[in-house]
């Protein structure tokens, strides 16, 4: 089954406030970004993934993640994070009908295509399914094979809402760098631990992260 995946990426100047204790406001939109590279860098190397579709307004970070093969959907809705999933779920979905589409963070720095791979391997099996994130609040991907609708309920407690919703949740164990994103310096202190990639690694080089 080969999947579209759908990142939203909200503009640079905006992103990442919670990291305010480990990044200046100067660093913290080249952080953003080198997530999102990442992100997309390691979904695209997925054998399970067609394409990946970023839907963002952010004109640096569309060339940037546009150059590594991303096709970039204008966030047309400019009305926060699940109408723009929503919204770049459907642009896939008038051009691929039928396409299994996931919805994926894009601050998943330390991710790896074959753990990726798995979980969606793992999502093919329902309808609709997610994955909570590494402190099982919130989720990292949501996914919808076949015609099935995302509808997609990030945020904060995302995790609850989606169960609620009727998704299933997987259980899957050795998949940490899919659950791993990275809101806090706590966050990125764990994503480092498992590995980031090479274009957080080099942002991030400087940074002096409080520790816990």
């Amino acid at each position: 089954m080969q999947w579209t995946l759908v990142i939203p990426l909200k503009p640079l100047t905006r992103a990442k406030s919670r990291l305010a204790d480990t990044a200046a406001d100067g660093v913290r939109p080249g952080l953003a970004l080198a997530f999102a590279q990442d992100t997309v860098a390691a979904a695209l190397a997925c054998a399970a993934v067609a394409d990946v579709a970023v839907v963002t307004d952010d004109r640096l970070a569309a060339h940037e993640l546009g150059a590594l093969g991303a096709r970039i959907v204008p966030d047309t809705p400019a009305d926060g994070l699940n109408a723009a999933l929503a919204h770049g779920a459907g642009v896939v979905r008038r051009l691929r009908p039928r396409v299994p589409v996931a919805a994926l963070n894009a601050d998943l720095p330390a991710l790896r295509p074959r753990e990726l791979e798995r979980v969606l391997a793992a999502a093919g099996e329902f309808p609709r399914a997610f994955l909570a994130d590494a402190v099982g609040v919130g989720t990292t991907m949501l996914a919808a094979a076949g015609d099935g609708e995302l509808r997609p309920a990030f945020g904060a407690g995302s995790r609850s809402r989606h169960r609620a919703s009727g998704a299933a949740e997987l259980g899957l164990a050795g998949v940490d760098s899919v659950r791993q994103d990275v809101d806090t310096g706590e966050d990125l202190r764990a994503a480092l631990a498992l590995g980031v990639g090479p274009y957080t690694a080099a942002v991030s080089a400087g940074l002096l992260i409080p520790e816990p």
